[in-house]
């Protein structure tokens, strides 16, 4: 996880929060989930970290919901998007790109937030 030297050494209390999240991943992969609930993994991350993480998520075998404001997290990894709304919700078998330039998407995003 990109640790190398002193740095496995290293306390929890002074990692930084990038640190923090790597740690975190680790144990999650130590663990040997068959589901992650993931909120925005790539916060706090460096541009390493990210590449590291999403390709191990496109070859990751189980189930994962995430949130994330990283297009291009969520275009690579993606393959189902779940919209939720005040009044409903919108269930997409697409990729990111392809669910925000759905016409028929934005009809039923009308729907949801009105």
């Amino acid at each position: 996880m990109l640790f190398s030297g002193e740095d496995s050494k290293k306390m929890s209390n002074v990692l930084s929060g990038g640190e923090k999240v790597r740690c975190m991943l680790s144990k999650m992969m130590l663990s040997k989930a068959n589901f992650l609930i993931l909120d925005e993994p790539t916060n706090h991350l460096d541009l390493e970290t990210i590449t590291a993480l999403n390709n191990s998520l496109i070859s990751y075998k189980g189930n994962m919901i995430f949130t994330s404001h990283d297009h291009t997290f969520t275009q690579t990894i993606a393959n189902r998007i779940i919209e939720i709304g005040p009044n409903g919700f919108i269930d997409s078998l697409k990729s990111y790109d392809e669910f925000v330039k759905d016409e028929s998407i934005a009809e039923q995003r009308i729907k949801i937030y009105n």
